[in-house]
């Protein structure tokens, strides 16, 4: 038996809290061909690392698309018969905020994306909200940017769930 999910669904959690892994259960438990759409960028090492990482504890059976700016058009082009994981939405804003993009041109490309997918959508996110204020310009401005964007996530989403600690708290909609 396949699970439903709702045309766009969150997931939210702090750093390591398991919400990439939850995201992936939601995906793979629809049955459907699956679609990582990648937003993380490799700079260094680390980051490279991390990426493997991901991508092996994921396994086979993901069809990826590297899209760091443009997960938007990304996701209206894909077809109604599959499934899509957005792995991250905190890295795609740190992306366009690094580029100088115009955040609310990104933003109203990413919502255009969601409302043309054909397919359910899981978004990751991060939530930042339970940190202390950044002592720096930049850091403060990411954080309120990562916060009003999870909460125009939020609102379009039929499903949101708040990760921690590995354990799914539902706080909009019904888990399938």
């Amino acid at each position: 038996m396949s699970a439903q999910l709702p045309g766009v669904s969150l997931v939210l959690g702090g750093a390591a809290s398991g919400k990439t892994a939850f995201a992936e259960t939601l995906v793979t438990g629809t049955g459907r061909e699956r679609v990582y759409i990648a937003s993380a960028e490799a700079h260094d090492d680390e980051m490279r690392a991390k990426i493997d990482a991901h991508r092996e504890a994921r396994g086979p059976g993901w069809h990826t698309v590297e899209a760091p700016l443009d997960a938007g058009r990304t996701l209206a082009a894909i077809a109604g018969d599959r499934a899509v994981l957005f792995d991250c939405a905190t890295m795609w804003l740190s992306n366009h905020m690094l580029a100088g993009t115009p955040l609310d041109e990104a933003e109203a490309e990413l919502m255009a994306g969601l409302a043309l997918c054909a397919a359910p959508v899981v978004i990751v996110s991060n939530e930042l909200g339970h940190s202390v204020v950044p002592e720096n310009p930049l850091a403060r401005r990411f954080q309120i940017a990562q916060g009003k964007l999870n909460q125009r996530l939020a609102a379009r989403a039929d499903l949101v769930v708040h990760v921690v600690a590995g354990l799914p708290q539902t706080l909009k909609g019904e888990l399938p």
